[in-house]
């Protein structure tokens, strides 16, 4: 999970809006997937969600849960798909014990906020987060909605 670089957005399959609503985040890795072959060309046609997915960390190593992966038409019919299976993320050594300190000591979550390609392999951006409160959530909205107001103010003038 080495830290987060530029991508360029069409390379983007999906993305975890709500992580942003939900979490304040404060940093950002980038993590290898460990694939089926199904799961692959599923993430070619784009049929996978993130919203109610999250990143566990067990027995010291990461993975992606409860991530929606649909199995397309075409697939295979000796392989029997597994559309919300766990899915080990690769990240390095000192990447997997950084986050595990963050998640066990200091009460961070790690979230997936976005799956894209990078160099023809599949990519998840995880984030390390804390929770938002109600009042945070709402304090949140009414600064974009400010930032909203003062940018008609300044289109119309």
């Amino acid at each position: 999970m080495t830290k987060k670089s530029d991508k360029p957005a069409s390379s983007t399959i999906a993305q975890n809006r709500k992580a942003w609503h939900d979490y304040f985040i404060e940093d950002k890795y980038e993590a290898g997937l460990a694939l089926e072959g199904w799961e692959v060309k599923s993430l070619r046609a784009g049929r996978v969600q993130l919203k109610e997915s999250y990143v566990i960390v067990k027995d010291g190593q990461v993975y992606l849960f409860g991530a929606h992966i649909s199995p397309l038409v075409s697939a295979s019919t000796h392989v029997h798909p597994d559309p919300t299976r766990t899915r080990k993320l690769l990240l390095h050594a000192e990447e997997i014990s950084r986050l595990i300190g963050s998640v066990e000591r200091r009460g961070y979550t790690l979230v997936p906020l976005s799956l894209y390609w990078k160099r023809g392999k599949a990519k998840l951006e995880v984030g390390l987060a804390k929770g938002k409160q109600q009042h945070d959530k709402r304090a949140t909205l009414k600064e974009r909605e400010s930032e909203r107001e003062a940018q008609r103010a300044l289109k119309s003038h």
